[in-house]
């Protein structure tokens, strides 16, 4: 009697664990709060006059004591440390928003001219409203912004550049020039603008200790409306018909998504004036740690915001024997080459 073998098929390989993306997250994050941590850590205890790990941990338990050190680290480096922090942060999130809502790698504050917008305004507010205070150079960097933005996506939407990627990004960099022109024109016709805004126009932390009260409430708020878009953004990103056929309202979901980006921007350069390529650089180191799943890179966008600026920030304070070197020149010195690299490949410019 012979036994009929039947042909086996090829077994599907089984489903991944459901918890394999969570604790790739987890661990990602995880890694990223220690380096976080080290940063910090070097940025209160570097600079000038290098303070120890052991004496920061003394002041930190003895707030009320005195001493040079004490000083310092109270008044200028904790408070420099954590507006560094907000201001990565926010960078960070506004970055990746703004590459979901485009879909455009490209797309970062900074590159498509939105800190420039920012910035025209305030120097506007200070001329001609008198503006002097923290709370409303926000106010006019979210109308600067705002502005901005909706002017790029316009131009840069009806560009013949040969693809919407290319043309918001010429739209950004050709407005962002403009701006900066007419910036400088401004300041430099009157001295005591010129005095109060040569400092913040270039992008620095230093010296910018004393906003972080006012600015800080702006920063928290957008980053909280920021962190539950992660659903949103993903839904966004299957495209216009399939995210209403899943129930999402998707201009005012867009609507609500560019606010948060254009606040958290707003808040950021109302801080430290313009810095770029923040954002550009940790929205793709997010994504290439944890993915495209937005619910996970946009926090991981911020970590890696916060912590690309703090670190930069202290590196410019160590790298000269004497004197610092701005935030945003140290950025500009990472983000630049990685600009060019993310430009150089196709897949990610075609559309």
């Amino acid at each position: 009697m012979t036994h009929t073998v039947l042909p086996t098929t090829a077994q599907p390989p089984p489903p991944a664990p459901a918890r394999t993306r969570l604790s790739r997250g987890t661990s990602v994050l995880l890694l990223g709060g220690l380096l976080l941590a080290v940063v910090v850590i070097a940025s209160t205890g570097l600079g000038a006059r290098d303070i120890s790990a052991l004496e920061i941990v003394k002041i930190l338990l003895h707030p009320g004591g005195s001493g040079y050190n004490h000083d310092v680290l109270w008044t200028e480096r904790i408070p420099r440390t954590l507006l560094g922090l907000a201001v990565g942060a926010s960078l960070g999130a506004s970055g990746l928003v703004m590459q979901a809502l485009t879909m455009n790698p490209l797309s970062d504050p900074g590159v498509l001219g939105v800190e420039q917008g920012a910035a025209m305004f305030v120097v506007l507010g200070i001329l001609f409203l008198d503006v002097s205070d923290a709370g409303g150079f926000f106010w006019l960097a979210l109308a600067g912004s705002a502005v901005t933005a909706a002017l790029v996506y316009l131009i840069g939407t009806r560009t013949n550049a040969g693809s919407t990627t290319i043309g918001l990004v010429l739209a950004g960099v050709a407005i962002a020039a403009v701006l900066a022109s007419l910036v400088t024109l401004l300041v430099v016709r009157d001295e005591a603008v010129y005095s109060s805004l040569r400092f913040w126009s270039v992008g620095q932390l230093t010296g910018r200790a004393q906003v972080l009260g006012e600015i800080a409430p702006f920063a928290v708020v957008g980053l909280l409306l920021a962190l539950p878009l992660g659903r949103t953004l993903n839904l966004l990103s299957l495209g216009e018909e399939s995210a209403r056929g899943l129930g999402l309202r998707v201009q005012r979901a867009q609507l609500a998504a560019a606010a948060v980006a254009v606040t958290l921007c707003a808040a950021a350069t109302a801080a430290v004036g313009p810095v770029a390529f923040v954002g550009l650089v940790a929205a793709h180191l997010a994504r290439m740690l944890v993915g495209a799943d937005h619910r996970w890179s946009l926090p991981l966008s911020m970590l890696c915001g916060a912590v690309l600026l703090v670190g930069a920030d202290t590196v410019g304070r160590v790298v000269l024997d004497h004197g610092e070197v701005q935030v945003s020149v140290m950025t500009a010195i990472v983000g630049t080459p990685f600009f060019v690299w993310l430009a150089r490949r196709r897949d990610l410019v075609r559309m």
